[in-house]
């Protein structure tokens, strides 16, 4: 039975450390939902009503596109070992990219994996339970490595380079403000 929460108390905030997948669900007004799953150790929760993830150069850039146009983002974290629960927070979110006020605080607080393009903050208006007993139960053998080895791989200006090319508009054309001005 689902179970909403006013925020996230200690128990759920040791559920999402436990977690080694995440899903990220974002859309605007108009064209695709997008759901990107998110791996790695890059997830942070700030307090009880803000999460922060970090955003890995990828083939696309979806969700800072979704963001710009609509604000509105769920993630949902699966139990996939132990008991079963799964996870929704609901809210608004943001970029904050490396040249922002903001990211040095943020940013410390996560890994330097090669390849960052931003951090994602999250605000949640709600957070939801839901029983997951049909979620199956898999065991986990590791993180893959091989985004970020394509990353070291290409170098630094390689990355800029692919990320000016795949990265500055969504596959439904809009913008995802990856390189516009500081405006804070």
């Amino acid at each position: 039975m689902a179970r909403f929460y006013p925020e996230l108390d200690d128990n759920l905030k040791a559920f999402i450390a436990r977690q080694h997948v995440f899903f990220v669900a974002s859309a605007a007004p108009d064209g695709r939902i997008n759901l990107s799953p998110k791996g790695l150790d890059s997830l942070r929760v700030l307090d009880g009503r803000r999460v922060a993830w970090l955003d890995l150069t990828g083939s696309g850039n979806e969700t800072a596109a979704h963001l710009l146009a609509d604000g509105r983002v769920t993630l949902m974290f699966c139990a996939f070992e132990g008991d079963h629960l799964i996870l929704r927070l609901y809210g608004q979110g943001r970029s904050i990219k490396p040249d922002r006020s903001e990211w040095p605080a943020l940013a410390r607080q996560f890994p330097a994996f090669p390849g960052i393009r931003q951090l994602f903050l999250l605000e949640i208006d709600s957070l939801q339970t839901s029983c997951g007993a049909g979620v199956p139960l898999y065991e986990y053998r590791g993180e893959r490595e091989a985004l970020l080895r394509w990353v070291e791989k290409k170098g630094e200006q390689g990355v800029r380079d692919y990320q000016h090319e795949k990265n500055q508009v969504s596959i439904d054309g809009l913008p995802t403000g990856l390189f516009e001005e500081k405006n804070s």
